[in-house]
């Protein structure tokens, strides 16, 4: 079978891996809940893809998120449930619901301000909506704001999303400076239960530091988990010029002290300010449609 830029073909080798007797074991043993961490990671491939700026991968990821999409249909539509087809039926549907201002008929000006209000009301019409579908005690209550964050998100962006929410109600600080001062509270938290030893404790003040310094991310503007990412990535690169020295030097990382290791570190900040590299393009995040 030769690639093809038709989706159809991405269908039918889904198909065949899926075929019992003549597709691929692997393929085959799989189920939603089984592929549900490929899926997460393929997502979290093309965020990388997106940071650092390679369009080239970004395309390759792209194609792997897309085969996540493709597998998830696959396996509903062997189950009766829904296929492709219906997916993307939704899909659009959905889209072109949400946005009146280009595909329904009118000559009004339409400002920023306006489509994010109407998107709002558009969402919370299908919220209502879904929520009419279920049999009656089948889901969680729906009254309260925060019901409708998705649980299933990334710990980091399902905090952005309940401080979002919770802010459009006012519930909010008017000043970073002010999420700062919480920081430094619950790093004083943090402090007085390792006093106490406490490994709950300590667990618990931890998750609300992270909180907190996703407010302050929220506050300023920056995504946290891109953020995130940059600083894993200044830490390899910063790692590596300390492993490059001791090479040089014939050492290996074992035979450095801490202080020495320290030093290397300083240098290689140091260097970066020096030479100030080019950021990589930074690809703004599409919005949760």
């Amino acid at each position: 079978m030769p690639p093809s830029r038709d989706i159809k073909s991405l269908l039918d080798i889904m198909a065949q891996l899926r075929t019992p007797g003549s597709g691929c074991p692997w393929d085959l043993q799989q189920t939603f809940a089984s592929i549900a961490p490929y899926t997460i990671e393929e997502a979290y491939e093309v965020t990388d893809a997106i940071a650092r700026g390679d369009l080239a991968d970004l395309c390759d990821e792209l194609g792997d998120l897309l085969l996540q999409v493709v597998f998830h249909a696959r396996m509903a539509e062997e189950q009766g449930a829904f296929c492709f087809g219906d997916v993307v039926e939704a899909i659009t549907r959905k889209m072109i619901r949400r946005h009146p201002h280009v595909f329904a008929d009118g000559n009004d000006v339409v400002t920023p301000a306006h489509v994010e209000g109407a998107w709002e009301r558009i969402k919370a019409e299908e919220k209502a909506e879904r929520a009419a579908r279920r049999p009656p005690g089948g889901a969680r209550s729906g009254k309260s704001l925060l019901a409708g964050i998705k649980a299933g998100q990334p710990a980091l962006t399902r905090a952005m999303a309940l401080q979002r929410k919770a802010s459009s109600v006012g519930f909010d600080w008017n000043d970073p400076r002010e999420v700062l001062r919480k920081i430094r509270e619950e790093a004083d938290e943090i402090e007085a239960a390792l006093d106490r030893n406490d490994a709950k404790e300590l667990e618990g003040e931890t998750g609300d530091l992270l909180f907190a310094l996703v407010n302050l991310a929220r506050h300023v503007g920056a995504d946290p988990d891109l953020a995130l990412r940059g600083t894993n990535a200044k830490f390899e690169r910063r790692f590596a010029h300390i492993e490059h020295a001791l090479s040089e030097q014939g050492r290996s990382l074992e035979s450095a002290s801490l202080a020495e290791m320290d030093a290397l570190w300083d240098a290689a900040k140091e260097n970066e300010q020096k030479e100030r590299p080019t950021e990589p393009p930074v690809f703004q995040n599409p919005r949760d449609h």
